[in-house]
């Protein structure tokens, strides 16, 4: 007679099925997995005998989901999220008083650096680490507690809380308005424009959204990083059309400015606060969500 133990699947089957579905590549899911390549197949071949169901597609370009790969995934992902972050918080004490928060490089410089020493002031019993960079991480697989992601919020299995009013400008120095006045709007392809490649909202969408046609003069510079393009403009440089969130201290100090008036702004919904769901209960998480959000309302 078969057993509960006998009809769930392993832990590790689990987790290679899991790896698998992230990399498309059995040899890659078990180099993540410091487990070897056949075993990992061993462990797959397992778990789909086991619930008797053919989980991936197998061809030489590489393994993708079934459909009921894709269902099974959508399922299991949180309680196996669960399982680990719950694993590695309760096995070490000082786990709890340290907070991981992974960002977008551009705003972990321009705006959560330069204020999160006003978090540690307020929470000094707490730790933090920050880190950046533009993937999505796993966030049990990069230990990560809490993210500020740049994109659209299509993340499943997450609580996400959009940072709000944020909106897009056309943004230069005043000295380089001194020197270059911009009388009206449609003038603005005539400047030298700095094209920020990550918001998403650029250039183009101005100048269609204005019913402008596009510039014929190629970009002055194409950065990835808005803090490139807000440096440059800064320098004197160009124009930029960037979010007014990461320039907001350059505004406040005026080594930049709004060139044109409000309503040629455009509101973008580009920032969120995203962490795996039940997450808040943790006092680190609930702490930093208090002290955030207000800021950004």
């Amino acid at each position: 007679m078969n057993t509960l133990t006998d009809s769930f699947p392993s832990f590790k089957s689990l987790r290679v099925f899991q790896e698998v579905a992230h990399f498309g590549n059995v040899a890659r899911a078990a180099e993540e997995l410091s487990i070897t390549p056949s075993a990992a197949s061993h462990q797959l071949a397992k778990l789909e005998n086991q619930i008797g169901c053919i989980l991936f597609n197998r061809s030489a370009k590489g393994m993708c989901l079934t459909m009921a790969g894709e269902r099974y995934l959508k399922e299991i992902s949180p309680l196996l999220q669960g399982i680990s972050q719950s694993t590695s918080r309760i096995s070490n004490q000082k786990e709890r008083s340290a907070l991981r928060i992974h960002c977008a490089p551009s705003f972990g410089l321009l705006w959560l650096l330069p204020r999160i020493h006003t978090f540690r002031e307020k929470y000094p019993e707490l730790e933090v680490t920050l880190s950046c960079s533009y993937e999505n991480l796993s966030f049990s697989r990069a230990n990560i507690d809490i993210a500020i992601r740049h994109g659209f919020p299509d993340w499943q299995s997450f609580e996400i809380k959009t940072i709000r009013n944020e909106k897009m400008s056309v943004l230069a120095s005043p000295d380089y308005l001194k020197k270059h006045p911009v009388n009206h709007y449609s003038e603005l392809s005539t400047h030298p424009l700095i094209l920020s490649e990550s918001p998403l909202i650029k250039w183009p969408q101005w100048f269609a959204q204005n019913q402008l046609p596009q510039p014929e003069e190629d970009w002055l510079f194409r950065f990835d990083r808005s803090y490139m393009s807000l440096e440059a403009a800064m320098l004197g440089y160009g124009l930029i059309f960037e979010s007014e969130l990461l320039a907001e201290d350059y505004l406040q100090r005026g080594t930049l400015v709004r060139v044109l008036e409000p309503e040629l702004s455009i509101p973008v919904s580009a920032h969120h606060i995203v962490y795996p769901r039940g997450f808040s209960v943790y006092p680190r998480i609930k702490h930093f969500l208090d002290w955030m959000m207000p800021m950004l309302r």
